[in-house]
């Protein structure tokens, strides 16, 4: 059996799934592009798998009158979509995200017409942008690990 972890960008919550994950997918819809504050949303369906919270207790906005949207109280990071016909989580609260490849989109009627054009824009890697700001060299993550910890954050910078 497949075991998927992930959470938040603290580490306050954290998610296993035991099973196969077969609906992965985009939303385009305007609700999820503000639930996510991106473009679209990826999300991953955990109906059919066992799911389990780990470590922590998101918070809930009902963003209609069917659906409710988890996310992470302390730093933000959204995590749930969670309808009447099950809950999905969002792919980026993976602890490894390309395990879990979309297979389709939805809500394509609120489609950003870039969106299809983005891997056409020049890419740079992280440390090409070291240039743009002195304060980039110091830079310390305290962002959670991807994997699953005892303890979070660490003693040292509790």
């Amino acid at each position: 059996m497949t075991i998927y972890t992930g959470g938040c960008q603290c580490g306050a919550i954290r998610f296993r799934v035991s099973g196969e994950l077969k609906d992965s997918s985009i939303c385009h819809c305007r609700m999820c592009q503000k639930a996510f504050g991106a473009y679209y949303a990826p999300l991953v369906s955990v109906r059919g798998a066992e799911f389990e919270w780990t470590r922590g207790k998101r918070k809930k906005f009902r963003s209609s009158n069917v659906v409710e949207r988890g996310f992470c109280g302390d730093c933000g990071t959204p995590l749930t979509y969670e309808a009447p016909d099950g809950m999905a989580i969002a792919a980026g609260a993976f602890d490894d995200p390309s395990s879990v490849p979309p297979t389709i989109q939805w809500g394509v009627e609120g489609k950003i017409g870039f969106v299809d054009h983005l891997h056409e824009l020049p890419g740079e890697r992280t440390e090409a942008d070291l240039t743009a700001g002195s304060f980039l060299h110091e830079l310390v993550s305290y962002q959670h690990p991807d994997h699953d910890t005892q303890v979070w954050p660490p003693e040292d910078r509790a």
